[in-house]
């Protein structure tokens, strides 16, 4: 097949998993015989077309149009303030992307294209113009939703775009069993919806490949002496994943087991936060963080250096950062109520247990779930081991491409 592939986000411009799902997905796909167009946003300093690992990735050069939309969009643009830029890059990057792919490659170079998948409403508007002007079949991924994201108080304008790409769209994939049955509760085509798991790098994620002198420097770093516990989190620092509620849970924690440090690693919103209600209660001296954007040869590294994972997410279509902590042999806790897709990859009992299942929104039992997998070392290593076992047998990449592949086969 020939795949046009629409994603905000690709290499060398990441911001979270749904670039990473990207660069590994085309990659997969190419490499089980599919011809790859990827259309993605310019920063305004890369090429606007070359082959990246045999994947041909075209970056319109964009334009500012922010001071024009506020003249005539709706009265929820115009609340976007200094955001506006945002909407005008994805806007104009959609339309541009979606006229190159239409006039340039199809009708100019008679490229043949079998399927055009968009992922979230960032690619979109791209893909309602190509099922207004070809009758190519279109597939609407969606990694999360405006609804999910803002805890119901979103933006209009985009639950709208996705509303509309939903019931344009011939087919629908979603990150996940849990994401599925929230898209059907509010409305979306359960028929024509599928779940695929995301996946994970087991080759790079692999603790056999890590330098034990890199894995101590990074403990000495955070002043983790060797024999004491580091929790790690990894993510966004926003609402949805949970990390106040962490901090919350820690002197419980640290009561019990006070030979323990907690590494934050991320960006966002709540770092101020963060940073206050260690303050407030008591515990900044066990608190670390690290507010970047970490490589990911350095992040592979932090898995390594812990000893159990946290992810208390209340919001969490899926989550790639626990597939990396399993395959990197960790135990993890987990988020597991309502739309979190963790769920569904971290068994929480049983001789396949790999972590521990929490209430995202509670902080003891967030609590009692760190303690849980501090009670018993040698049960959390065997944790550890489980949850590599299982990456290896539904989580790797082959395995996303390929039941992705099917899907869009089915509509050819």
């Amino acid at each position: 097949m020939r795949i046009g592939f629409f994603v905000w986000e690709y290499p060398p411009k990441l911001v979270g998993g749904l670039g990473t799902y990207a660069e590994y997905i085309t990659h997969e796909f190419v490499d089980i015989g599919h011809d790859v167009s990827v259309f993605t946003l310019n920063s305004g300093n890369l090429k606007t077309r070359e082959i990246l690992r045999g994947v041909e990735v075209h970056r319109p050069l964009i334009a500012d149009a922010g001071n024009v939309f506020p003249m005539f969009v709706v009265d929820d643009l115009k609340k976007w303030g200094t955001n506006i830029k945002l909407f005008n890059d994805i806007f104009i990057y959609n339309i541009l992307s979606a006229t190159k792919f239409l006039n340039g490659l199809i009708k100019k170079e008679k490229y043949h294209f079998d399927v055009v998948c968009v992922h979230d409403w960032l690619s979109s508007i791209a893909g309602l113009v190509i099922k207004n002007e070809s009758k190519i079949p279109v597939v609407f991924h969606v990694h999360s939703t405006e609804w999910g994201r803002s805890g119901g108080h979103g933006s209009e304008v985009v639950s709208h775009l996705e509303w509309a790409m939903a019931n344009k769209a011939d087919r629908i994939i979603t990150v996940s069993y849990a994401m599925q049955q929230d898209l059907a509760k509010h409305g979306w085509p359960l028929s024509k919806i599928s779940a695929v798991w995301n996946g994970v790098d087991a080759e790079r994620y692999d603790p056999r490949k890590c330098k034990k002198e890199e894995v101590e420097r990074i403990r000495r770093e955070y002043g983790v002496p060797e024999d004491w516990t580091m929790l790690l989190f990894v993510g966004r620092l926003t609402w949805v994943k949970g990390v106040r509620n962490l901090l919350q849970a820690m002197p419980s924690v640290l009561r019990e087991y006070p030979n323990t440090k907690l590494v934050i690693l991320g960006m966002g919103e709540q770092q101020n936060d963060i940073v206050e209600t260690a303050d407030r209660l008591g515990i900044k001296d066990k608190i670390v963080y690290r507010f970047d954007f970490v490589p990911e040869d350095e992040r592979i590294l932090h898995y390594a250096a812990s000893d159990v994972c946290v992810f208390p997410s209340v919001y969490e279509p899926f989550g790639i950062v626990s597939l990396e902590a399993m395959s990197m042999e960790k135990p993890v806790v987990v988020g597991a109520r309502d739309v979190v897709g963790f769920r569904e990859q971290v068994i929480s009992s049983g001789p396949e247990q790999n972590g521990v299942h929490v209430n995202g929104e509670d902080p003891a039992d967030i609590a009692w779930g760190i303690k849980e997998a501090l009670r018993n070392p040698e049960k959390a290593r065997n944790w550890g081991e489980n949850g590599r076992k299982r990456v290896l047998e539904y989580f790797t990449w082959r395995k996303v491409a390929e039941e992705t592949a099917k899907i869009y086969e089915a509509l050819l």
